[in-house]
């Protein structure tokens, strides 16, 4: 029996577009829609900040505990060089790719643009499960992988940094990595995320969150967040509890804001009343989740989303607030601490509620920042106090947000056009990167 065309009209007009998910066609959206708002840049030097200048990939074997031998694959993309080394993290999990670590990297381009650092952006990856690894298999997946990327990177060229599921010991291995195959050097500068012991800078380890703290509240001091005027009382939701999102409970609390709901990969938990972050931490340590502390109820990481608060904080993955769920966020306020959190649909949506999205590229900029601050003492074989970095960073990230929310009032004035946050710090950051080649020149 066939089916009448009325059917078939009726059938096609319910079906859903399927909304673009791929990091990598996100991050060229985000600069499309900032790029018009740039004067001056020219049509070819937009198509090459809008590319990847170098991607690698690298395979190699592992000869594991047990005696058997696995092939593990890694990436390595380097944005640009612009306005200094690229500067980016290596992170092990099993859905790495090509075009996650490419969007990853052009992010960081533009957000060490809008903290007005001297570096370009890059990032880095192996595909592989951590939790399925011995340490001893991850130190050896991590020399490899370093000698295999070989001199791509190097203190002036292309510095790493940790990101998810590796941390202050895993740039251990890596500088030792590197050490070795450049003996008699300064090689300290080639990775930051360093233990302090072996140069690695105080205050690095709260950096992101700590950074999240200072341009959020920044930006509830300026008026940029309609029905809060201060972080003071303020109530806290975030999505993903490892070292951003836990720390990041901590510091907004002890900024007197009221932690009402956290969650983990496995779930989350909620109380009105408040959540201690210290007991939600140990909670997590024992049992490997926060699902279940005691005097909260238990709750969905969707249901995290959809809590009505002040400030919202994304602190674990890409693509988390989407076309299909945003409805549904009753914040007043988002702030990025994770990469890539939200998605240009939702974005437009929130944007048209009213709801402003302190963007990624701009809250969760302490992380780097700070590992300038690294890359500086060991360039200069100093060692800032923890008070001395802490009050840069504040100085930094106060200074971002005020030149983001300063650009966003340009935009609106020069163009006659009302854009979000995230158009504004893109539109700024592109505006500083042009600004640099242009002067230097296309080589030759």
């Amino acid at each position: 029996m066939g089916v009448r065309e009325g059917e078939r009209n009726s059938a096609s007009s319910v079906e859903k577009t399927v909304e673009n998910l791929n990091p990598y066609d996100i991050a060229q959206q985000q600069f499309d829609t900032a790029a018009q708002f740039v004067a001056d840049l020219p049509n070819g030097l937009r198509d090459w900040l809008r590319g990847t200048m170098r991607l690698l990939k690298v395979e190699f074997p592992i000869e594991c505990d047990d005696g058997s031998v696995k092939i593990f694959s890694g990436y390595r993309a380097l944005h640009s060089r612009v306005r200094g080394p690229g500067k980016g993290g290596i992170r092990y999990h099993p859905e790495v790719n090509a075009d996650e670590v490419r969007a990853l990297a052009s992010w960081m381009t533009w957000k060490c643009a809008v903290a007005d650092i001297p570096f370009g952006g890059a990032k880095g990856g192996v595909i592989c499960n951590p939790k399925q690894l011995s340490k001893n298999e991850l130190r050896k997946v991590t020399r490899r992988f370093i000698t295999e990327l070989g001199d791509s990177i190097g203190p002036h060229t292309d510095i790493p940094a940790p990101d998810i599921n590796t941390d202050p010991e895993t740039m251990a291995w890596i500088y030792d990595t590197y050490d070795m195959m450049h003996a008699g050097k300064n090689n300290l500068p080639v990775v930051t995320g360093k233990p302090v012991a072996m140069g690695g800078s105080l205050g690095r380890n709260e950096a992101t969150a700590r950074g999240c703290l200072f341009a959020t509240r920044r930006a509830i001091e300026q008026g940029a967040v309609p029905g809060l005027n201060a972080l003071q009382g303020a109530t806290i939701a975030i999505q993903g509890f490892g070292n951003a999102g836990s720390i990041a409970a901590r510091l907004f609390a002890e900024a007197g804001a009221r932690v009402i709901g956290v969650s983990d990969s496995t779930g989350g938990v909620t109380s009105e009343s408040g959540i201690d972050p210290k007991a939600a931490l140990g909670h997590k340590k024992r049992t490997g989740s926060v699902v279940g502390l005691p005097e909260t109820k238990n709750i969905t990481n969707d249901e995290l989303l959809h809590l009505k608060c002040d400030i919202l904080i994304p602190a674990a993955f890409e693509n988390q607030i989407r076309e299909d769920n945003v409805r549904g966020v009753r914040a007043k306020m988002i702030a990025e601490a994770a990469n890539g959190p939200t998605t240009p649909a939702a974005d437009r949506i929130l944007f048209e509620r009213g709801v402003p999205v302190l963007p990624d590229i701009l809250a969760n900029s302490g992380g780097v920042t700070v590992s300038y601050f690294e890359w500086v003492q060991n360039i200069e074989n100093e060692h800032w106090s923890e008070e001395h970095v802490n009050q840069n960073l504040r100085d930094k990230m106060e200074a971002a947000t005020d030149a983001v929310l300063q650009m966003q009032i340009e935009i609106k004035d020069r163009h006659g056009a009302n854009v979000d946050l995230r158009t504004a710090a893109f539109a700024l950051a592109i505006k500083r990167v042009t600004s640099v080649a242009l002067v230097r020149g296309i080589w030759p």
